[in-house]
């Protein structure tokens, strides 16, 4: 099966494994609205892929994804936002019904929506110095991503609450120590450590695995589905705050003073 005709990220092969690759480097792979269009395309179409038997997600450059681009956020009318977090909905929805293990390789930091679709992956390998957090409460808004669902159920609810209540990032060591992913290693090792699992897992008997992965994911399911339409309501409504727009415009003052 081909993937062609992606702007904004990059799909190829090694053996059985699909490497997809989150490719806005000059954003820090920030995901807007044409970003989250093809990731929906590409996991309509490796459910059908009979090569694939493994996915390793990762980022281009220096980041592994600064969360949803916040620059789009001005550009939102009526109900565009809530629109656009439906299909963070959808995609989480994709990755946990894909009948292939997703292996994240988190190359560099990871914020808020960032954060959140590597931490959906049924595996997550970081390079020891990538930063993970989920700054939404410092910009005015409750995280309605899904990352109120996954945090608490990799690394508890108090820990969870501590983070993001504050919006304080953590060390990818960190991380690993907290339950939050399940290594943390030298970038240069990153790679062969996320391959050698990959081939390994591609290698089980197919059905198996499938449904190893299926039968572990029934009750992530279950609260991705009885949660999610909260979840947006409550960002949505926050997103329209003065609160928000205030954070926004210091954030866009920021990073202006920055590109100086």
């Amino acid at each position: 099966m081909e993937f062609e005709n992606f702007r904004h990220i990059k799909v190829t092969r090694d053996a059985a494994t699909t490497i997809l690759t989150l490719n806005r480097p000059e954003r820090l792979n920030a995901t807007d609205r044409l970003m989250n269009h093809e990731l929906e395309v590409f996991f309509q179409k490796i459910v059908h892929d009979r090569e694939t038997r493994v996915i390793v997600l990762t980022g281009a450059g220096r980041a592994f994804c600064s969360g949803g681009d916040l620059f789009e956020h001005g550009e939102f009318v009526e109900d565009q936002f809530e629109q656009e977090m439906q299909v963070h909905t959808r995609l989480i929805h994709a990755m946990l019904n894909c009948p292939k293990p997703i292996i994240c390789k988190m190359n560099g930091h990871a914020y808020g929506w960032g954060a959140t679709f590597a931490l959906f992956c049924d595996m997550i390998f970081a390079a020891e110095d990538a930063r993970i957090g989920d700054p939404h409460v410092q910009l005015g808004l409750s995280t309605g991503d899904g990352a109120a669902i996954i945090w608490p159920q990799l690394m508890g609810f108090p820990r969870a609450k501590q983070f993001l209540m504050t919006g304080e990032p953590m060390t990818a060591t960190q991380a690993a120590q907290y339950g939050l992913v399940n290594e943390a290693l030298p970038l240069a090792d990153l790679d062969h450590r996320v391959m050698t699992i990959a081939r390994r897992i591609g290698e089980m008997p197919v059905h198996a695995m499938r449904m190893t992965k299926a039968s572990i994911n029934i009750p992530l399911k279950n609260l991705v589905q009885q949660m999610m339409d909260s979840c947006i309501a409550f960002e949505v409504a926050t997103q329209k705050s003065a609160e928000h727009a205030t954070a926004l415009k210091d954030f866009a003052e920021r990073s202006k003073a920055k590109a100086r």
